[in-house]
């Protein structure tokens, strides 16, 4: 109620920026499902980190599907923590927009300080003196990243928000931090230098980016490595003192099987310390020592990996012959869909390809760039539509397939024709 109350209150009045200006945060878990744990674990460390350094409550907006911490296969009802033996970072957290309300549309209207009548109703109500700090963590593919209805956040749409709030002097300076993999395609060749906007990403635009902290108690990853070696180093470090460039050079040294990498106006990073977009205005240092790890971490895995993992990890330790059966009888449910996913995907560029006399092996094998959003766009939403949600990670590293078919010149109805051709139904959500 007293969030609905702020949202309500800042919706009648208007911006709260002052002529000094303030920092706003937006807090985005774009997954759901237990497999998925660690990118909600990631938020509420995340919201724990800014409001222990002052910034109010109500300058800060959280999204996350809220299905974590009373699952019924977390052994710790109520609690999620985001390293082993790790303090709970789920008490205190703000859920302005949970459940259904995490979508793509809801993130845009938020970020761009749009009205929004569902949820807590709090928006982003920032001014052109104000700073702003958005964290993303979740599944991601070529110029997107998924939401938990299996629905796409593309990059094109991020960035044209990006450049509207721009023009309407909507802030003064932002700075973006997504944990997903491929996240560096959400920027790259489209975040411009000279809008005082700068961004990280845990992965450039053609790698996976990866989870840790395997826990045997809780079986499943804490956290997702890009993502806790920045939260480690806000615990850990003078923030006040240490700039964004600071911080990116830590996490890209310490996040070592993929590469971090920075986007928009890196000027900022040397002229920003990380507390002007992580801390309120007057705060001082106070080093959690408790949260501190800061070393390389060794249990790391790929994204799209890690739901295997997690049940090879369970059949390992579980000696019950019927749970055993059960929980191959999922591995192979996986592995179908894997390949199911491939397939189509793969159907899908043959069809093309002998229709258009393509390089076949090119199209299936190699990883062209993403630059003709304008294709990309539509083939990615119908193929949400007509064959399976975006929430399967297999589905996911198989898009770059359908990234080089427009980077071919293949027009994207065309490749629309050919998803109605492999998906006469829907084949998995």
């Amino acid at each position: 109620m007293f969030s609905f109350l702020v949202g309500l209150a800042l919706c009648l009045t208007g911006s709260v920026y002052t002529d000094d200006g303030v920092n706003w945060v937006l807090l985005v878990a774009g997954s759901n499902q237990y497999y998925n744990y660690r990118h909600q674990a990631d938020i509420c460390h995340a919201y724990q980190i800014m409001h222990r350094n002052g910034i109010p409550d109500e300058r800060i907006v959280v999204m996350m599907y809220d299905d974590i911490a009373y699952n019924q296969e977390n052994p710790m009802k109520g609690q999620i923590i985001n390293q082993p033996g790790g303090k709970d970072v789920y008490n205190g957290t703000l859920k302005d927009y949970t459940k259904k309300l995490v979508t793509p549309s809801n993130f845009l209207k938020v970020l761009k300080g749009e009205s929004v009548s569902v949820g807590s109703g709090k928006i982003i109500k920032s001014g052109p003196n104000d700073n702003i700090f958005v964290y993303f963590a979740d599944h991601g593919a070529p110029g997107i990243i998924a939401f938990p209805d299996g629905s796409a956040l593309h990059a094109s749409d991020l960035n044209k928000a990006i450049k509207s709030m721009h023009q309407n002097n909507q802030y003064k300076n932002m700075v973006f931090y997504i944990e997903a993999c491929e996240s560096g395609s959400m920027f790259e060749n489209l975040l411009a230098d000279n809008i005082n906007v700068y961004a990280t990403t845990a992965a450039n635009s053609q790698e996976s980016s990866y989870a840790c902290y395997y826990d045997s108690k809780l079986r499943t990853y804490l956290g997702d490595l890009y993502s806790v070696n920045w939260m480690e180093d806000s615990d850990r470090e003078d923030i006040f003192s240490e700039t964004l460039k600071q911080q990116f050079e830590i996490v890209k040294n310490l996040t070592n099987s993929s590469h971090v990498t920075q986007f928009g106006d890196l000027q900022m990073g040397l002229n920003f310390k990380v507390s002007d977009f992580q801390a309120e205005k007057g705060q001082s240092y106070k080093p959690t020592l408790s949260l501190t790890r800061m070393s390389s971490k060794t249990d790391v895995i790929k994204a799209e990996d890690v739901r295997m993992s997690i049940l090879q990890k369970r059949l390992t330790q579980e000696t019950d012959q019927i749970i055993r059966q059960s929980i191959l009888s999922e591995m192979k449910e996986i592995q179908d869909i894997k390949t199911k996913a491939i397939n189509v995907i793969q159907g899908i560029a043959k069809l093309i390809a002998k229709r258009q006399n393509l390089d076949l092996n090119d199209v299936l094998v190699n990883k062209k760039k993403l630059t003709n959003h304008e294709c990309y766009k539509p083939v990615i939403d119908h193929l949400i539509q007509k064959c399976f949600s975006l929430k399967n990670d297999y589905v996911l590293r198989n898009l770059y397939v359908l990234v080089n078919l427009c980077e071919s010149g293949v027009e994207s109805q065309n490749i629309i024709y050919s998803i109605n051709r492999l998906c006469p139904i829907k084949h998995f959500d």
